[in-house]
C-alpha cells in the first residue's frame, strides 16, 4: 500500500507517561560502541506498536498475531492497539508511552511496528531515549518508521532493523531474511532473487549498476521522504561519513525525489557516504510542469555518478512483499557489479 495512502487508515496504539519521564538531551557519538539487540527465540515474546496511522478493520491484527506465533512467538499488543486519533493510531502522548513502555518491559524481547504511513516524526521528542539505551531491543519496521529509526540510531547507538511491518506480507522471501538475520544470528549477504522463470534472462528485480566497485561501511538509510522530512533536527544522523546510505519510496513524483536528492547533497550527506544503494521506488511517476520529465534513473545518476562511489539500484528494500530486512548500523560491503550487501557482523547477539 502506498505510504501516504496509509494514513487514510485507523486504528491502533499508545499509552500516556508523563512528559516529565522523558529524555532528549543525550546523543549517540560514533566514537562509542554500536549496540546490537538480543537474538530472537522460539517462545519470546514481540510487542506490536503503532507510532504512525491507524488500521479501522480488525482482520489485519488477526493475522499479524497469525504470523508471529507461525514462527514460535508470542504476541502482545499495546494496551492502545485500536486507537484513533485522526489518521493516527493515537494521541501523540499515547504513541510514544507505548513505545517508551515496550522499551521498559523486561517480558518483551521484541518490537515491530503494526504498520507505517505517517506521523512518527510527531513523537521524537517524547520517546525516552536513556531508557531504550539501557534496554535495547530488536525493533523492525520500514517506510514512515523510518524516522524512529534514524532518531533511536542518534540518540543511542542502538542497532535498529529497517524491514516488513507486521502487516506486511510474511511471505518465504521476506520470513527467511528475517529469522537468519533475527534468530540464527546470520551474517547474510542480501541478494535479489535469480529466479529468470521461463524467460531466456532475468526481467524482474533486476540490479542496475549505477558506479562499479566494491564499498565498505555502517549501514544507514530507509524512506527518502521521511529521512528528508527530519533533515536539520537534533534526530537526524550528525556523521555519514563512511555510511552506506540505503533508501526507498512510493508514490513520490519524480521532480520530488530530485528535489529530495537534492537536499541530501546539499546538506553535506552525499559527499561524505562511501557507497549507495537504491531500493524500489513503487510508483514514481512524472508530474508537475507539463513540459517533460527525467526519469528516475536520469535523476539519480545526476547525484550518484558524480560521487565516483559503488552504487547501485533495484535492491528487494521498499514497499514490495519480497522486502528484505536491513539493519541499520551495522558494517557491511556492498557489490555494485553483483548487486549484494553483506553483512560483516551479526546484527544480533
Amino acid at each position: 500500500m502506498e505510504r501516504r495512502k496509509f494514513i487514510q487508515n485507523i486504528g491502533a496504539a499508545g499509552m500516556a507517561i508523563p512528559l516529565s519521564s522523558f529524555s532528549t538531551s543525550t546523543n549517540f557519538s560514533i566514537s562509542e560502541e554500536i549496540i546490537r539487540p538480543k537474538a530472537l527465540k522460539e517462545g519470546d515474546t514481540i510487542g506490536i506498536v503503532s507510532p504512525a496511522s491507524a488500521i479501522f478493520e480488525s482482520e489485519p491484527y488477526e493475522i499479524a498475531r497469525e504470523s508471529f506465533e507461525a514462527m514460535g512467538l508470542k504476541v502482545k499488543f499495546g494496551k492502545f492497539a485500536k486507537n484513533r486519533y485522526g489518521h493516527l493510531a493515537g494521541t501523540d502522548e499515547e504513541r510514544a508511552g507505548e513505545l517508551n513502555e515496550m522499551f521498559g518491559d523486561p517480558s518483551i524481547m521484541a518490537i515491530i511496528a503494526l504498520r507505517g504511513g505517517s506521523g512518527s516524526a510527531r513523537i521524537l521528542d517524547k520517546l525516552n531515549y536513556n531508557l531504550i539505551r539501557k534496554n535495547p531491543k530488536i525493533f523492525i519496521g520500514y517506510s514512515d518508521i523510518t524516522a524512529l529509526h534514524l532518531a533511536i540510531f542518534q540518540k543511542t547507538g542502538l542497532v535498529t532493523f529497517h524491514g516488513p511491518v507486521a502487516v506486511s506480507t510474511w511471505n518465504s522471501f521476506s520470513t527467511n531474511h528475517f529469522k537468519k538475520l533475527l534468530f540464527e544470528k546470520e551474517k547474510l549477504t542480501l541478494q535479489n532473487p535469480q529466479d529468470k522463470g521461463d524467460e531466456l534472462t532475468q526481467t524482474e528485480n533486476r540490479i542496475r549498476t549505477i558506479r562499479p566497485g566494491k564499498a565498505r561501511g555502517k549501514l544507514l538509510g530507509g524512506n527518502l521522504s521521511v529521512l528528508t522530512g527530519i533533515m536539520g533536527t537534533e534526530y537526524f544522523p550528525k556523521d555519514w561519513k563512511d555510511k552506506i546510505l540505503y533508501i526507498e519510496d512510493i508514490g513520490e513524483k519524480i521532480y520530488a525525489v530530485d528535489r529530495m536528492m537534492s537536499q541530501l547533497r546539499l546538506g553535506g550527506v552525499l559527499e561524505e557516504i562511501s557507497g549507495f544503494v537504491l531500493g524500489k521506488c513503487s510508483d514514481c511517476e512524472p508530474g508537475g510542469s507539463g513540459f517533460g520529465s527525467l526519469t528516475l534513473e536520469e535523476v539519480i545518476n545526476s547525484y550518484i555518478e558524480p560521487l565516483n562511489i559503488p552504487a547501485f539500484s533495484g535492491a528487494m528494500i521498499g514497499h514490495i512483499d519480497d522486502n528484505v530486512t536491513i539493519p541499520n548500523g551495522i558494517d557491511a560491503e556492498i557489490n555494485a557489479e553483483a548487486g549484494t550487501i553483506s553483512l560483516l557482523n551479526a546484527a544480533v547477539r
